[in-house]
């Protein structure tokens, strides 16, 4: 069955009348070629809706958005990398409120209407004079192909830029999504940590699009871990502008909106797990014939977060029963004499114990870079699926600090 949006070029500057711009402004000292800051500017009144860490420590951008989302209409997004903003005090949401101004000012429109996310170090105070003369420059650079060097410059440890567009027919009229984001280190469930933001040109009431993407993080973002590690700064913005319907979506357009804003989330979340830092392995573990939602949620998350289970799958272990062992501790209902395990399903766990394949086989599969565990409880109808990698040595190296 051929899918009813496309994927095209583009990025978060893909749907109409949205344009982004990057310079490097001194957050990040050295190299002046990368850029650390980014604007994206929608020039038609847009609505927002977000999602932030659930992380009690918020990062001072968080909470500036946090207030700023109260706006009716949203008209850009500041970022920075390479300094976080978080655990800065009463400072840093000063800083954060002038980098808001600063674009404010820059575009003509009111400081709440600009949302502004930071990634980086901790505890480090923002070089706010330079970048205050740096975001004033950046309406002058923005641009509708501007979308890859936005996604540079909110890069961290990631090594390479994430971005994606898709295109599909609603009400008879051509609409768009894109988004660009970061991730690589401290990535774990609600959210992953990452700041991710998103556009599209439908017509859709602000109700309405925070419930979609309420929907597309938590069958994407809230699916992935690298280290387990939630950060103080995890942002998820949309913005819409309806600029390519002239009147709102009707409701049955919704279903297949939905479809394509979480086409967008999974194949973002799934490029973060693809540079998780120093990861060699992708593995997908679904969970299934769990008795609940929240069972099939609990143990997938449980193996999948096991640093003891990613280590022996960063050493070509397939050690299944450190797998049971997790989904022993995590809460799910369990009867382990009922439990089938597959390695890309090859039979390693029959009824709790091991099964009849040769333990060579089972090493061949978790040689590969990726590879799918399906855990079969056999107590229900309920599944889930997290996306998750090995933990390796150059994991530790990246993390051991300067």
């Amino acid at each position: 069955m051929s899918s009813p949006f496309i994927e095209i070029a583009g990025g978060v500057t893909a749907p109409r009348k949205f344009l982004a711009a990057a310079r490097h402004c001194g957050v990040k000292e050295g190299n002046l070629d990368k850029p650390d800051i980014a604007l994206i500017h929608s020039s038609a009144p847009a609505v927002a809706a977000a999602t932030f860490t659930t992380n009690k420590v918020k990062a001072a951008p968080v909470r500036v958005s946090l207030a700023h989302m109260r706006s009716a209409e949203i008209s850009a997004i500041v970022a920075n990398s390479g300094n976080a903003n978080a655990c800065t005090g009463l400072a840093g949401i000063e800083n954060a409120k002038r980098m808001a101004q600063a674009a404010a000012t820059a575009l003509g429109v009111k400081r709440s209407q600009v949302l502004v996310g930071s990634t980086g170090r901790i505890g480090v105070p923002l070089p706010i004079e330079k970048m205050e003369a740096s975001i004033k420059e950046l309406p002058k650079a923005l641009r509708s192909d501007g979308s890859l060097k936005a996604a540079r410059a909110i890069m961290t440890s990631d090594t390479f830029p994430k971005e994606i567009a898709v295109e599909c027919v609603i009400d008879g009229e051509t609409i768009r999504l894109g988004g660009i984001a970061k991730g690589a280190g401290m990535i774990d469930p609600n959210m992953a940590t990452m700041l991710c933001f998103l556009s599209t040109d439908a017509a859709i009431g602000k109700k309405d699009l925070a419930k979609a993407l309420s929907v597309a993080v938590e069958q994407s973002f809230n699916r992935i871990t690298v280290d387990g590690d939630m950060s103080t700064n995890d942002t998820a913005i949309l913005l819409a502008n309806g600029a390519a319907q002239s009147r709102p979506m009707k409701a049955s357009g919704f279903p297949l909106f939905q479809r394509a804003l979480n086409y967008v989330t999974a194949s973002l979340a799934r490029m973060i797990v693809e540079d998780g830092e120093g990861v060699s392995k992708q593995i997908e573990v679904h969970v299934k014939g769990a008795a609940t939602f929240q069972d099939a949620r609990n143990a997938a998350r449980a193996v999948a977060r096991s640093t003891l289970v990613k280590c022996s799958w960063f050493g070509g272990d397939p050690n299944w029963g450190r797998l049971l062992d997790a989904i022993g501790y995590s809460g799910a209902r369990v009867r382990e004499e009922m439990v089938d395990i597959y390695y890309n399903g090859v039979s390693a766990v029959k009824n709790g114990i091991a099964g009849k394949t040769p333990a060579s086989k089972l090493r061949e599969v978790v040689a590969n870079e990726r590879f799918r565990v399906t855990i079969d409880l056999q107590l229900g109808s309920a599944e889930y699926t997290v996306y998750t990698t090995d933990l390796t040595v150059k994991y530790v190296e990246l993390n051991m600090g300067e």
